[in-house]
């Protein structure tokens, strides 16, 4: 995908990052009817958030933001109710260039995007970056259960892009702060501004609780 048309599928509550794993439960008559397309095509959706002060509207056109993720379906199981299961697999960014205006018959939104690629930026400041953040997420993890499963050697043996790419799907932050670590454009500045927001919410809520395990849910 260098410029091209693809299916837009607005998202309230979650950010997709390249090289990523999603479910989902495709329930929406005009879901169906994008998903059913999209396994008779190229097998693409295009996965975006929806702008906070636009959730109201997300049985309608809500208005998104600029940067999204595509995906492939890898996984599909269409139930008898005409209900979908996928298994999505983030493959891209992209830049939403413009809607494609809707036809009678067509029920989901299309876009015309354009890819951005993820450039590395300075490796030696992202690896002392990548350190830092693993240090952040011990933090996280001290004193709660999901911290017993956390393998700090394993993240270690990632490669950058995946390491990068997972903590931000994976770590439980606010939608609009993981937009922001979406829309930077190099590996570097994603485990920069990665980095910078870990730091705030530890720090807050050692402020707010200094005698608590310092967690974010």
């Amino acid at each position: 995908m260098s410029t091209s048309e693809i299916p837009i599928f607005p998202l309230g509550n979650v950010v997709l990052f390249p090289g990523c794993d999603v479910p989902l439960h495709i329930f929406e008559p005009r879901y169906r009817q994008m998903t059913a397309a999209a396994l008779e095509g190229q097998r693409i959706l295009g996965m975006i958030a929806v702008r906070p002060d636009a959730e109201a509207a997300m049985a309608e056109d809500p208005a998104l933001y600029s940067v999204g993720c595509a995906g492939f379906i890898e996984q599909h199981q269409q139930l008898a109710d005409g209900r979908y299961q996928l298994l999505l697999r983030a493959t891209e960014r992209f830049q939403l260039e413009h809607e494609v205006p809707r036809t009678d018959e067509r029920l989901y939104r299309i876009a015309r995007v354009r890819a951005l690629a993820d450039a590395d930026g300075d490796l030696a400041n992202a690896e002392a970056l990548r350190a830092e953040v693993v240090a952040h997420l011990e933090k996280i993890a001290l004193g709660s259960a999901a911290g017993q499963g956390f393998d700090v050697a394993r993240l270690a043996a990632l490669d950058l892009a995946a390491f990068v790419n997972g903590v931000a799907y994976g770590v439980a932050l606010p939608p609009q702060e993981k937009q922001g670590l979406l829309e930077a454009d190099t590996l570097e500045e994603r485990l920069r501004r990665l980095e910078g927001v870990l730091s705030f919410h530890l720090a807050a809520r050692a402020q707010a609780a200094p005698d608590s395990s310092e967690t974010i849910h």
